[in-house]
């Protein structure tokens, strides 16, 4: 059977990923691609109340270590257990009961006073979820955290600017460490339209000796919030103070890779991409498997279109520090995203020359660390895809099949690299293979439609039609909405076949509904018509798929040519074969049809051979 390239796509994967800076409390904020979120303006509307509000403290309740002694002690105890197993079946009523009683022996027990205080405000109970923290305070006057609920309370739900704003400063006072006062006072601030006074804050809490590297970096979001616009970038001695905040957050985080990502976010997003790539390798280095920090920094040079900055940058560091792949890797996924746009230009010799480039630096990032699998199934894709290299992409790919045993998806690519380096038999049994291990596995995504496509599509290669036809069906069955293709290609299996004709042109007959101008379709429809003996109706069609074609197939004026030789319009045959050996000039056959139709004509012989056969 012809190859069949033209219909079908290999199962390539895009690599494109966002790259989102966050600034929230604790999870950070997003940003474009030159800009945070706007932060909160003067003029924003006051908070509004919602009485399931983060801000209130609902984490479990923690463990007692009550004061007094004796029986009072094991009674609060009681109802403590009591509280949180109400809690866990939601009978919240019931569990601020219990809870009270326990503050009834001890009302210091400042962590559940705010938990108690919280479930209160659920209820929006505001009141009594005041007066619960105020006893709380009384009993233990040098914590801050009833304080800082207070504030919550007065600003989200009362109103009540000036007091809220006199307890987040009073929380700030008993623990100037404490970030989440600061926050709920900017938050406070910044509702009632004082930016300027929110700023304050934050200098004032710049000033604080601390070594947590979270206080610095929450502070720094803080300050991101207010600064940045979404029309004007901070100016350069705002981007300054922001920095020096992030800085200390990076000196006082050690190795934490959380921490380290979150400053190499806010460098990227910010295009400070210098200060932004080696935070980024210090996280590999800890977290080597940690996909998302390679993946936030190959977009981040993407999305802020400085792809060549990127590139020299990458090269610098492996000059540098060549035995690090990190660097090879990032580098490689930055020239993969300059090669698909050269692709899509239509500049193909350029573009094949950077994918060459592509594969080099992912070679060289598993001779350093052949540990990571990913790496080489992006290897496959290229030798598969771009670079038409598929005895290279088995090497590699049975390399890994070696060093990750069990891994079905490595199995399945390596079964479709045998099957284009023309090993499809070998391929049939990989495939096998691969499913095999992808049910013990219970992989759903691996054992899927395309699955099942490419694995007929391979079957068919090795002669095992009706093995392919089954496998073909089952693809569609999976995915009738999608399985033009299948539909297509086991119709024109068995029209290339000469078998099951009326059930071929019946399937071709079902891609066409699912895409009426889809070239190849046509084509399929064409011949499965002309070894129908429908000549003329095969012309038609197969001239509508020479009109629909992107670009030339060989394959179609073939066919076009093969069906004027029927209908005995023999230079027109010669013409269209001509035209089809232009695109696949080692096509032997069709140099013989050319020279032995010339011969004929020149003879002028009305006896020809089956240019099918």
């Amino acid at each position: 059977m012809r190859e069949l390239r033209k219909r079908r796509r290999l199962p390539l994967r895009c690599f494109i990923f966002t790259l989102g800076l966050l600034v929230a409390t604790n999870a950070g904020f997003a940003r474009t691609q030159r800009t945070l979120l706007p932060p909160a303006s003067p003029s924003a509307a006051p908070i509004k109340a919602n009485p399931q509000d983060d801000f209130i403290n609902l984490k479990p309740a923690a463990d007692l270590a009550l004061r007094p002694d004796g029986e009072r002690k094991a009674g609060a105890l009681t109802h403590f257990v009591e509280g949180m197993a109400f809690e866990e079946n939601g009978e919240m009523d019931q569990a601020l009961e219990a809870y009270r009683k326990v503050l009834n022996v001890d009302p210091g027990q400042s962590e559940l006073a705010s938990r108690v205080a919280g479930l209160l405000i659920r209820q929006e109970d505001f009141p009594q979820a005041i007066d619960v923290l105020k006893d709380s305070i009384k009993a233990n006057p040098s914590n801050a955290e009833p304080y800082r609920q207070l504030a919550v309370i007065y600003a989200k739900y009362l109103k009540k600017t000036d007091q809220a704003i006199e307890y987040a400063n009073r929380a700030i006072a008993l623990n100037p460490r404490d970030i989440d006062a600061y926050h709920r006072l900017v938050e406070i601030e910044l509702a009632a339209g004082e930016e300027k006074k929110a700023l304050e804050v934050l200098d004032r809490a710049a000033k604080v000796r601390s070594d947590d590297a979270n206080f610095w970096m929450r502070l720094g979001k803080l300050y991101a919030i207010i600064l940045y616009k979404p029309d004007s970038p901070p100016k350069p001695e705002e981007l300054k103070r922001i920095n020096e905040i992030f800085k200390k957050a990076t000196e006082h985080a050690n190795d934490d890779p959380a921490i380290l990502k979150d400053v190499a976010d806010y460098y990227a997003s910010t295009q400070q991409l210098k200060e932004a790539i080696p935070l980024y390798l210090r996280v590999l280095e800890v977290q080597p498997d940690d996909a998302n920090a390679r993946e936030k920094l190959a977009t981040g040079f993407i999305l802020t279109n400085q792809r060549g900055k990127a590139v020299e940058m990458l090269e610098q560091i492996i000059k540098e520090h060549p035995e690090k792949y990190q660097p090879y890797d990032l580098l490689a996924q930055v020239l993969d995203d300059e090669a698909r746009s050269l692709q899509r230009e239509n500049r193909l010799d350029e573009a094949k020359g950077k994918f060459a480039k592509v594969a080099a630096n992912y070679e060289q990032s598993l001779l350093i660390n052949p540990d990571h699998a990913g790496t080489y199934v992006r290897l496959a894709e290229l030798l598969l895809g771009p670079l038409k290299d598929p005895e290279r992409a088995v090497n590699f790919l049975a390399e890994a099949r070696r060093r990750f045993p069990g891994a079905p998806e490595i199995v399945y690519y390596l079964g479709i690299a045998q099957r284009e380096a023309k090993q499809t038999q070998q391929a049939v049994a990989t495939f096998e293979e691969a499913l095999h291990e992808a049910e013990l596995d219970q992989d759903d995504e691996i054992v899927n439609a395309k699955f099942y496509f490419n694995y007929g599509a391979t079957a068919e290669q090795a002669g095992l039609y009706d093995k392919a036809a089954d496998l073909l069906r089952k693809s569609i069955a999976l995915d009738p909405a999608n399985a033009g293709e299948a539909y297509n290609y086991l119709g024109y299996m068995w029209a290339d076949h000469n078998m099951h004709l009326d059930e071929a042109e019946e399937m071709i007959k079902h891609a066409l509904e699912l895409e009426p101008n889809n070239a190849s379709y046509l084509d399929s429809l064409g011949w499965v018509e002309f070894r129908k003996g429908k000549f003329d109706q095969a012309l038609a069609d197969l001239l509508r798929a020479a009109k629909n074609m992107s670009r030339g197939d060989p394959i179609v004026f073939e066919h076009i040519g093969d069906t004027y030789w029927k209908l005995d319009r023999l230079p027109q045959a010669v013409e269209s074969w001509q035209k089809a050996l232009t695109l696949d000039p080692q096509n032997k056959e069709l140099a013989n049809k050319i020279n032995n139709t010339k011969t004929t004509i020149g003879k002028g012989s009305p006896a020809k051979m089956n240019p099918t056969q």
